[in-house]
């Protein structure tokens, strides 16, 4: 009996381990998720290759188109000329801008100028009796002769003899030597050569002005340039007379301008080229920064897509039976925001707006914008 006992207590102990045991395992078994498949929504385009225009954006400042810097050639005190010599100061051509203090050079031409008539008066007596031929144009000359005006252009020598008569007298050279201080006596007085404005002045009526010193300086406010660096790259789709748009830091202002002259020489630090546009307009003023469009030649089957899409420089994301591809594109001309591309057919569906991770081979749904 004892022995019958043993043997049940003992398959009830070894019954209770089994399903213990059982209980465990079982309790410690993980549910496996059943994995839905990730199907991503995309925007697509569908290419259709056209001809565009390559629109190369570009910065400088104005600079005045007219442009002179004021440098004294003589020396004086600086006198007043009716206007005062400050900055803003319009004048129009021909007018002075600058008179310094010449009454002791101009004492000084004057007394030139009597030395040379009274030069003529002493060779006449000679001249009637040794070329009386001649001695009519001289007389003519001589009662003409105003020692307040400038001295006038000697009457025309027709004779060798005529010639080598004035040239032994020194008349010839003492003219050309008071036709010299005539024309020093002239830069007394500077005069505007265009009509413009004063941006620039360093000296103030009483102040002496020496040899050599700047001035001032003087522009024409009507047009200006803009000179802009362009990427040797883009050289060949330049030209001049091409039409561009500019407008100022804050996009408020448009003007339309023109290229003038492309420089070919290539910055070796920058490796660019300088073009030059011509722009005029009212509301524009020297040192403005503009930012430029200059649309160059036009390139055929060709699509312009946001430089975002674009992976490695060379490869664009298409869209093949729902599924990611990659295709390898040639790009012609990279923007600030945008590419323009060539080598894909008309009809494929490329990816139009950026897709976070996205990878050839990934599955995707195609939907409306």
């Amino acid at each position: 009996m004892r022995k019958i006992i043993n043997i049940v207590i003992s398959i009830v102990i070894l019954l209770s381990a089994l399903f213990i045991g059982k209980y465990i395992i079982d309790s410690q078994k993980k549910i496996v998720p059943k994995s839905d498949l990730i199907v991503q929504k995309v925007f697509v385009d569908t290419v259709l290759n056209k001809t565009l225009p390559v629109v190369i954006t570009a910065n400088g400042n104005l600079v005045a188109l007219k442009k002179v810097e004021l440098y004294a050639e003589v020396q004086g005190v600086l006198q007043s000329t009716g206007k005062l010599f400050r900055e803003g100061q319009r004048y129009k051509a021909g007018e002075a801008l600058l008179k310094l203090d010449a009454s002791e050079f101009y004492a000084s031409v004057q007394s030139q100028k009597s030395s040379f008539y009274n030069l003529i008066a002493s060779v006449m007596p000679d001249l009637i009796l040794d070329y009386p031929q001649f001695s009519g144009k001289w007389q003519t000359y001589l009662s003409n002769f105003d020692i307040d005006k400038s001295v006038p252009k000697l009457p025309e020598i027709t004779s060798e003899q005529e010639r080598l008569f004035l040239a032994g007298r020194n008349v010839i050279s003492t003219f050309y030597n008071v036709k010299n201080l005539e024309e020093r006596l002239s830069k007394y007085i500077l005069r505007a050569p265009f009509s413009g404005i004063l941006t620039e002045t360093l000296v103030t009526e009483g102040t002496l002005v020496r040899s050599g010193q700047k001035m001032g300086e003087f522009i024409d406010p009507g047009v200006y340039e803009l000179g802009v660096s362009v990427n040797k790259s883009f050289a060949e789709f330049l030209k001049i007379g091409e039409v561009v748009k500019l407008h100022n830091i804050n996009k408020t202002q448009v003007f339309e301008g023109k290229v003038v002259r492309i420089n070919p020489r290539v910055d070796l630090n920058s490796q660019t080229i300088k073009v030059y546009i011509s722009v005029a307009g009212e509301t524009l003023k020297e040192g403005l920064y503009l930012e430029a469009s200059i649309k160059g030649e036009d390139i055929e089957n060709v699509i312009e897509v946001p430089r975002s899409l674009l992976r490695d420089d060379k490869q664009l994301f298409v869209v093949r039976d729902s599924i990611l591809d990659l295709m390898e594109v040639t790009p012609v001309y990279f923007g600030d925001q945008r590419v323009i591309i060539k080598g894909v057919p008309d009809g494929t569906k490329i990816i139009s707006k950026s897709i976070p991770g996205a990878y050839a081979g990934m599955l995707v749904q195609i939907l409306a914008e």
